[in-house]
């Protein structure tokens, strides 16, 4: 019998390899940033077109490469990073393993430029699906460009399983972005489909981070220190009272590698213990400096997983920090007790002059106020009617929060209706007793409304447009829907650093329009990559969850009829468009079997 096991071809084990280390665009523009940081480039510039799936591009002014590591670079488990097994203990560098660019040849047609500062000519190589097509000397400038064209062309399947390039694009940026905050001393550029979305200038890390997430985040930052022997803890957190509803703005880096860690994550949520609203997110943006050979980074193919030889003490250690940062933040005037150096050259204690005379008091002994009387005001004259004032006044009803309110009913002034512990509605019925949830029961007819007021499309215009500033990732994700959120009432145009607000739907604020926003776009990056998805309904569902009476609201008795009238006169009375239940119904067999 013959045997069995054997060696595969190279070409199918980096197939194999890019199944792990390329699972889609934004996994080769990684690995290629993280070279271009590795080679010391103090300017990268990324290109994208169409998400990655037609093109990537990445130019750096690192160190370049000779002919012979040029090739190399595409073999596998060919780097410069590590020569033996105990480097394996002491790695900052990205990469290590030697996979990522034999993995990305080995799925796309890629194009090397690269040139040394001290060569005269530089190498290009044209590689596809691992097989080198050709390389000879080009003229090109000091550091090394990379093209990697019809990612996937020889692996259908897996280019068929791509989400759609909103997907793909925002996984992109999220890569790009934890890069550029690693690394604010050099200077980054992210292009796609010719527009430039990111161009971030060599900094310190507050500017990079508000040069990342925008200009509102600037004063929302409170910087976190602390130095151990075992760890060093730097960054910024956000202020609890700017923390989101929805997560995004939460980041890791351990030596300047982005991570996710649940464990640390726990720690941050419990020093923010009783400073956050419930289902509130706070902004991190945390640095930890460890000896290499404390941590195991060789755990996960994309490296986004560590092992820290002594966890529960660097997270005593972060937290620790984090509610010092609070501490001070909550304690300590937002201004410096330094002097201001603007307030040099002015005189903050003027001398007093020499010839200082007290205040006289003058008056005329001779004036009466009583020898000249003013004639008396005439009386307003009583108009016509005055008795119908009373009548409409008595008529009025004192802040309805369910507008377009019809009067009430006979039949509602003899129902017995009554609030429960300001969260339910319980109303008397034939059969027994309804308690209806008033959350949910307003939800589900403010979604109802806003779906049919779609095709209307009424516009209330402000006076004053104002600009709401978002990333620029956000801002492509937007873009898609505009047209779906014009046709509920929004006039929104996109501008730079965020989108300029020309009109809003007639029953919301200005005020109201970033967390409904905020809360859209963490339900498209969730849900984008369904074909299911309607950006109208979602919407919908975001308007009428953020404009629903709330829980703890105390209800009229009119309010309370009108909300019945209203969730039964809609389409589904019996949940909300996320499906939880509006109403229970108890019969009177129910409630005498309790007494059983």
């Amino acid at each position: 019998m013959s045997d069995l096991i054997r060696l595969l071809p190279d070409a199918l084990a980096n197939q194999i390899a890019a199944g792990e280390v390329v699972q889609r665009p934004a996994s080769a523009v990684k690995e290629l940033i993280e070279n271009a940081v590795d080679a010391g480039a103090t300017d990268i510039r990324v290109v994208v077109k169409d998400a990655g799936k037609t093109l990537l591009q990445v130019i750096d002014n690192g160190c370049g490469m000779s002919p012979t590591d040029a090739r190399m670079a595409f073999e596998r488990h060919a780097t410069s990073k590590i020569r033996d097994i105990n480097d394996l203990f002491s790695i900052r560098s990205f990469g290590f393993r030697g996979e990522a660019m034999a993995s990305i040849a080995a799925i796309a047609q890629v194009e090397l430029r690269t040139r040394r500062h001290d060569d005269e000519l530089g190498t290009g190589i044209h590689i596809e699906a691992s097989e080198i097509k050709s390389q000879e000397p080009v003229q090109c400038p000091v550091g090394t460009q990379i093209l990697v064209k019809n990612l996937f062309f020889n692996v259908p399947a897996r280019r068929n399983f791509l989400k759609k390039n909103e997907t793909e694009f925002r996984n992109i940026a999220e890569e790009f972005m934890r890069v550029a905050l690693a690394q604010p001393q050099i200077a980054f550029t992210l292009t796609h489909n010719t527009a430039d979305l990111y161009r971030l200038r060599p900094g310190n890390l507050r500017q990079r981070i508000v040069a990342v997430m925008g200009d509102q985040m600037n004063s929302a930052l409170v910087p976190v220190e602390e130095k151990t022997q075992l760890v060093q803890v730097g960054g910024f957190i956000g202020k609890p009272t700017q923390a989101r509803k929805t997560r995004g703005q939460q980041y890791f880096f351990v030596n300047n590698r982005y991570i996710r860690d649940g464990y640390l994550h726990h720690a941050v949520m419990g020093a923010f213990n009783g400073l956050l609203a419930e289902g509130s997110h706070p902004a991190y943006f945390l640095f930890l400096e460890l000896d290499p050979r404390r941590i195991d980074i060789n755990v996960h193919p994309t490296k986004t997983e560590i092992k820290f030889e002594e966890e529960q003490a660097v997270y005593a250690i972060l937290q620790s920090a984090i509610r010092r940062a609070l501490s001070q933040y909550n304690v300590a005037p937002t201004l410096d007790f330094e002097r201001e150096t603007g307030l040099d050259g002015l005189d903050l204690y003027p001398k007093a002059p020499e010839d200082v005379r007290p205040p006289e008091i003058r008056f005329n002994p001779d004036y009466n106020p009583f020898s000249n009387p003013r004639p008396a005001a005439p009386k307003a004259a009583v108009p016509d009617g005055w008795q119908d004032f009373y009548q409409i006044a008595a008529q009025s009803k004192q802040n309805n929060i369910f507008p377009d309110s019809p009067e009430e009913t006979e039949n509602h002034q003899e129902q017995q209706v009554f609030q429960l512990h300001q969260r339910f509605i319980c109303a008397q019925i034939k059969s027994g007793l309804l308690l209806i949830d008033q959350n949910a029961a307003h939800e589900r007819i403010l979604y109802e409304r806003y779906l049919h007021q779609q095709q209307a499309g009424h516009i209330q215009t402000l006076l004053f447009p104002e600009t709401l500033p978002l990333s620029p990732a956000d801002q492509e994700l937007l873009k898609p829907v505009l047209a779906d959120i014009r046709k509920l009432g929004f006039d929104l145009q996109p501008a730079e650093g965020g989108l300029t607000v020309l009109g809003l739907p007639g029953d919301l604020q200005l005020s109201d329009l970033a967390p409904v926003l905020e809360e859209l776009l963490e339900q498209l990056r969730n849900q984008q990559d369904k074909a299911s998805l309607r950006s109208r309904d979602q919407l919908a569902r975001v308007l009428a969850r953020f404009g629903a009476v709330a829980h703890g609201k105390t209800l009229e008795k009119a309010e309370m009829n009108l909300l019945i009238d209203q969730l039964f006169a809609c389409e589904q009375p019996h949940f909300t468009p996320g499906g939880k239940h509006t109403l229970v119904k108890l019969t009177l067999e129910e409630i005498a079997r309790r007494f059983v």
